[in-house]
């Protein structure tokens, strides 16, 4: 499970990312007030969620809801890409 690598859903994505809708936080977090650890963009369509280290893990609810599969870190000085579908780093 997981590993280093590509896959149909990042090659898919456009050459560049789209702009973060929520660029202070996680977008349910802000709304409710809670918490979070870490963020990540939807490359998809720049949704911002908290990380699964956070209690609420709204990138991975936002990933069930929509089937937005590739994240990368929101995190300064990260740009790793996370594909949710193929449980890779791409």
């Amino acid at each position: 499970m997981g590993g280093m690598g590509t896959c149909e859903h990042a090659q898919a994505l456009p050459g560049i990312d789209p702009p973060a809708k929520t660029p202070d936080g996680c977008q349910e977090c802000l709304e409710t007030g809670s918490r979070w650890v870490h963020l990540r963009l939807c490359l998809e369509c720049g949704h911002v969620g908290c990380c699964d280290s956070s209690p609420n893990k709204h990138a991975t609810a936002h990933f069930r809801e929509t089937d937005h599969a590739v994240v990368r870190s929101f995190e300064p000085g990260e740009d790793w890409r996370w594909c949710f579908a193929d449980e890779l780093i791409v």
